[in-house]
């Protein structure tokens, strides 16, 4: 699976099906590599996913991230190879532990984030050998297939490669994710993060941050538009957390995020401005970087601007 470097993370909320599939369209015919898409309350992930690979025919699709409470390993593993086959290898899976409020809404206890996952991916790995989509289940019964890890940590099987990703905050989340997985997925970072995140992960594996463009020279613009964006993060313990642990402090966190927060995480300005951010993120190890185009006067729209104005292809 070749990513490339540039990627639009989507929030479809709010999008048609057929502006989705459509969306997806021009996003690879300018050349981007990927589309992902987040799981929280809105849009099924694997079901936007889906529809997007079958209304494209080079693009990626990828989850940033599935829920591991949202569906047991076994469901998530018939999903997985199901995407991979109907797609020719075009399906990324990422995974997240996600946030104690999103799991508690789905009736599930939060457990210990680095046991809940390992064991998780371990019972996927597992899945796969007693799922075969290429046999008859009631003529060939439930045997054992081989599944196997490839050198880059994807799963593969009968149905081909697997790759998948873990949203990864912490050293410890991001170890872990180069030891069982493909690589990490942050978001709500900075490109020191970045550094910090491959030289934890050696050369390898795969490191996907995630990043907010805005193309807006008005900074009072700009800072109102990412403290409507931040604050849901903002009650999240596990950004304020990742964010401590990156020097910011209780100040930045008040009154809807400080200035130096906003503007850490929401990258604006004028086209160079805007992707110098994005090139310190990949100068500092990143391998693909999806970028959020967010229209400054239509927060929940794309921004089509930044979409071109980034786009790989002329």
């Amino acid at each position: 699976m070749d990513l490339t470097q540039r990627g639009i993370f989507l929030f479809s909320e709010g999008m048609s099906a057929s502006a989705l599939a459509t969306a997806a369209q021009r996003f690879e015919r300018l050349g981007y590599g990927a589309v992902w898409f987040p799981e929280a309350v809105g849009r099924e992930p694997v079901l936007a996913a889906s529809w997007v690979l079958a209304n494209t025919s080079k693009l990626i699709a990828a989850t940033g991230i599935v829920n591991i409470y949202s569906r047991d390993p076994m469901a998530c593993a018939m999903m997985q190879q199901t995407l991979t086959e109907q797609s020719n290898g075009r399906f990324l899976l990422g995974l997240g532990v996600s946030h104690t409020m999103f799991v508690n809404l789905r009736g599930h206890t939060y457990g210990k984030p680095l046991a809940t996952m390992e064991a998780y991916v371990n019972n996927i790995a597992a899945s796969h050998k007693m799922i075969a989509i290429k046999k008859n289940l009631v003529v060939d019964g439930m045997t054992e297939q081989p599944v196997s890890r490839t050198a880059e940590g994807a799963l593969e099987a009968a149905v081909g490669v697997m790759p998948l990703m873990l949203a990864a905050l912490g050293p410890k989340m991001t170890a872990l994710a180069g030891r069982i997985a493909q690589g990490a997925h942050p978001v709500n970072t900075t490109p020191e993060h970045t550094a910090k995140s491959r030289e934890i992960l050696g050369p390898h594996p795969w490191i996907v941050p995630q990043v907010r463009v805005c193309l807006t020279k008005d900074a009072s613009v700009a800072r109102r538009v990412g403290r409507q964006l931040l604050g849901l993060y903002l009650e999240l313990p596990n950004y304020v957390n990742m964010w401590r642990d990156s020097g910011y402090t209780d100040a930045d966190f008040a009154h809807g995020g400080s200035d130096r927060l906003i503007d850490a995480m929401l990258a604006w300005g004028d086209e160079k401005t805007v992707w110098s951010r994005v090139e310190a993120h990949l100068a500092a190890g990143a391998t693909h970087v999806p970028m959020v185009p967010i229209d400054p006067e239509n927060p929940a729209a794309v921004c089509w601007r930044a979409v071109e104005a980034f786009a790989p292809t002329p």
